[in-house]
């Protein structure tokens, strides 16, 4: 049973949700939390013809509908489709912090997030930074990272929703070594001893300090003790030919300093079938790899290959949890 929040209802969550079941890509079990009368009001504008089946737990689901957790947070007359606005942000958080404690609780296997929007949520939420972080508040956890993953690249990351001067504050020792660890333990879950290249933080990584000290004072010192402890792992590598290495198959996975030095690769190399994972948390949480893109929401124009993607990485990590006892170790 996969929980699948609805996102922001003024984005393009609501309109993936209802594709995907129309083009029967939604897991048997899988129900959506949110709003019921925005789903149906997005029918509406999409003229579409789809049942709602409103439950009140899982085991209420059905196979001939499209299941809804219905919070009931939000009406018709509150949605805009396109605009910002506090009272969607917030309700797109709530669908969240419900998912995530219903996972905690085992009332769902796993957790798939459609996209939320930050500015709309900090009018509620004031210093809301993403997914990522929110869910791992809610449960407990410090020591977690975002991993993006697809068939032809995957990445790590040091820090993501961050101003870029505070990322280059965020790399340190002790945090870039425990991001390869993380990335490690996941990437052994179907690859017998993983290859995993660091990239650097500077141009050139640093070029033995020309152009910055911080790979040779943090990231370097990072990667030989994690090499001490038998982790195959490179660098730091320069961040302009790393992804390239990758590609091409000397590496499986790629540890990044901060949020864009991944996202742009992996956007570039497969924009629809990445899939967002959190690494280090308690429960199995999986992403769609795009926003809100409230330019087209509720046109008929969004695709759910992105959630199609999500999905089926959070029933295979579901499976191999279930075989293993534990989420962490989950055959991502």
């Amino acid at each position: 049973m996969i929980a699948i929040t609805m996102g922001d209802a003024n984005g393009i969550g609501p309109e993936i949700a209802l594709t995907a079941f129309l083009k029967k890509e939604l897991p048997t079990g899988a129900f959506v939390v949110g709003d019921a009368s925005v789903l149906e009001l997005c029918l509406k504008r999409l003229n579409l013809d789809i049942n709602l089946n409103r439950i009140g737990k899982p085991e209420e689901c059905r196979e001939d509908a499209l299941n809804v957790l219905d919070l009931k947070l939000l009406s018709p007359e509150q949605i805009a489709p396109g605009t910002i606005s506090k009272d969607t942000g917030a309700a797109a958080a709530e669908y969240v912090a419900t998912a995530t404690r219903m996972a905690l609780r085992g009332e769902c296997t796993s957790l798939t997030t459609l996209p939320i929007n930050k500015e709309a949520t900090q009018l509620s939420i004031p210093g809301f930074s993403g997914h990522t972080e929110f869910i791992a508040e809610i449960c407990g956890e410090t020591n977690f990272t975002m991993m993006l993953a697809s068939s032809r690249l995957i990445v790590t990351h040091v820090s993501t929703h961050v101003a870029i001067v505070e990322a280059a504050r965020r790399v340190v020792r002790d945090r870039v070594h425990a991001v390869i660890c993380l990335t490690n333990d996941a990437l052994r879950g179907w690859i017998h001893e993983p290859r995993i290249a660091v990239a650097g933080l500077n141009p050139h990584a640093g070029e033995h300090g020309l152009f910055g000290t911080e790979d040779e004072r943090e990231i370097l010192p990072a990667i030989e003790r994690a090499r001490r402890e038998g982790i195959t792992v490179s660098g730091p590598e320069a961040p302009d030919t790393v992804f390239l290495g990758a590609v091409r198959g000397d590496y499986d996975a790629v540890v990044c300093m901060y949020h864009d030095q991944g996202h742009i690769p992996m956007k570039l190399l497969d924009f629809e079938q990445g899939v967002n994972v959190t690494l280090g948390l308690p429960i199995i949480r999986t992403s769609v790899d795009h926003g809100t893109a409230f330019d087209i929401a509720w046109q008929g124009r969004a695709s759910s290959a992105s959630l199609k993607a999500a999905l089926d990485f959070a029933e295979r990590m579901s499976g191999s949890a279930q075989e293993t006892g534990s989420a962490q170790n989950a055959n991502i």
